[in-house]
């Protein structure tokens, strides 16, 4: 053995007895919400420089995390929304009495950078705005995702579905900005965290708070995790005031 690997097992035991690192370094898998992805994201570096554990992060919608949960997948770390993890904890996938709420998401109207941003203030100006555009995009409501799936009654409730559906632009997943980018779509709905991080995309603003709809996000703990410490260290680590301040700037408000 020579003195570099000496050293670097010697570092190791002490962070491991200090309970900063363990000796063996473990993989903490999160499925999360495509809206919370980049919360999570935020917070890996510095949880993995603390812990020397990684974290695997999958993404996908609530819709299809949920099935995917429900039919076996391994995971650690779970972030959906309140009700999709308490029917999960009653289906004893999620370990009972371990969610906790992390923060709330709003819907916002975007458009590609340096394009005309339409009034969207009002309900009645917003309502103008979508029948105005030549194509709307936003999540297939099928996929699962809770925008999506918001955005489609809301359409029947403000009497404009029959003309917005014709030409609506659905996306199963990700970003609907990556439409307006690429000029697939022109103006686009969805939840304003995955908006703010598409590179060419403008947020317009939020719907007009009549008609927001926020989703709230929280954690919960597989009840099979077999790295049930480091999954609760880095729950511990999403609830803290610096991570509440990052989600700030990513566009997301505390926990309804």
């Amino acid at each position: 053995m020579n003195s570099h690997t000496s050293r670097a097992l010697v570092v190791a035991a002490i962070l491991s007895v200090a309970g900063l690192a363990p000796a063996v370094a473990i993989d903490v898998k999160v499925l999360t919400a495509g809206a919370f992805k980049e919360a999570v994201l935020a917070v890996v570096p510095d949880f993995e420089k603390q812990t020397g554990n990684r974290v695997v992060v999958d993404n996908d919608t609530v819709g299809a995390l949920r099935k995917r949960i429900e039919g076996g997948e391994i995971f650690d770390v779970a972030v959906l929304t309140p009700a999709a993890v308490d029917d999960l904890a009653a289906a004893g996938k999620i370990a009972p009495g371990s969610r906790v709420n992390l923060a709330s998401i709003g819907i916002g109207v975007v458009v590609k950078e340096g394009a005309p941003k339409p009034d969207v203030s009002t309900v009645e100006t917003f309502k103008q705005a979508l029948l105005a555009a030549k194509s709307v995009a936003y999540i297939d409501p099928a996929s699962g995702g809770s925008s999506g799936i918001y955005i489609d009654k809301l359409l029947e409730r403000l009497g404009i579905a029959d003309q917005i559906r014709p030409k609506a632009k659905l996306k199963k997943g990700g970003h609907v900005a990556d439409l307006i980018v690429s000029d697939e779509a022109e103006l686009g709905l969805h939840q304003i965290t995955e908006i703010v991080v598409v590179k060419g995309a403008a947020l317009v603003a939020p719907l007009p708070k009549e008609i927001q709809n926020t989703t709230t996000y929280s954690a919960g703990l597989s009840a099979s995790t077999q790295n049930k410490e480091a999954a609760q260290a880095l729950i511990r680590t999403l609830s803290t005031p610096a991570a509440a301040a990052v989600r700030k700037s990513k566009g997301m408000e505390p926990a309804n």
